[in-house]
Formats: structure tokens, C-alpha cells, sequence
């Protein structure tokens, strides 16, 4: 499995920004390009792309501010799994969206879509 990781440095208090980040059906919220949304369980299910993709949660630690999921179904991939973390950082907060996925031919598709959610997460707070 190949792995990857992008961050970003946010100007708001870690805790405000896991107010949006930890929430595992505020995704909506911040990410671009999402056309229609639902929870089912503990399933998100994103329209996107012309796709309807399907997440589950695995986890959420509320007091080490990580939440991981899976894409579970609607893209082509073996295997997915990413955790996103925040943490203080200065004034601020660092959040890394790290990600491991097969087949690694879609490490820059996920890097490439993980940063621009991070850029919107960013400016909902500017």
C-alpha cells in the first residue's frame, strides 16, 4: 500500500477547527465539490465527480483530535484508508490528512483532492 500526506497550518484554536474537521458528517461543510451528501450509519455517502463514493468512520479520538475512515465503495481502489489529525500548532493549528491506498497510482489523486479540501477547511476560518 503507498501512503501519503498532505497538511496545513490554520489560524483558529485547535479545537475550533476539530469542531469542523472531527465531525464525521460536517464534511459538507468544507469540502468543494461535494453535489449531494447523506449519513447512513456509520456510512457517508459523498456525490462527487459524477460518483457516488462511499466512506465509513473506523475511528474518532476526541482527546487526541483523529478521526479515520475508509473508502469503502464508488472508486476503484483495493484498499483506503485516511486519518485526518489536528494539532497545535503556534497560534494555530497543523492538520494532517495522511492516507495509505492501492493501487499507488492514486496517491496524487487522493493528495491532489485531500489539498484542496485543507485550502477550503483553511478559508472557513479566514
Amino acid at each position: 500500500m503507498a501512503e501519503g500526506a498532505v497538511d496545513v497550518t490554520v489560524h483558529a484554536a485547535p479545537d475550533a477547527v476539530w469542531a469542523k474537521v472531527g465531525d464525521f458528517g460536517g464534511l459538507r461543510e468544507f469540502f468543494p465539490g461535494i453535489e449531494s451528501f447523506r449519513l447512513e450509519g456509520e456510512d457517508r455517502i459523498i456525490g462527487m465527480f459524477g460518483m457516488e463514493i462511499r466512506e465509513r468512520l473506523l475511528s474518532r479520538d476526541e482527546a487526541a483530535r483523529t478521526i479515520s475512515y475508509s473508502v469503502v465503495g464508488g472508486v476503484p481502489i483495493e484498499r483506503h484508508v485516511a486519518t485526518i489529525t489536528v494539532a497545535p500548532e503556534g497560534d494555530g493549528s497543523k492538520v494532517t490528512w495522511a492516507y495509505d491506498v492501492e493501487p499507488a497510482e492514486m496517491v496524487p489523486v487522493f493528495g491532489d483532492t485531500y489539498r484542496g479540501a485543507l485550502a477550503a477547511l483553511e478559508a472557513t476560518f479566514s
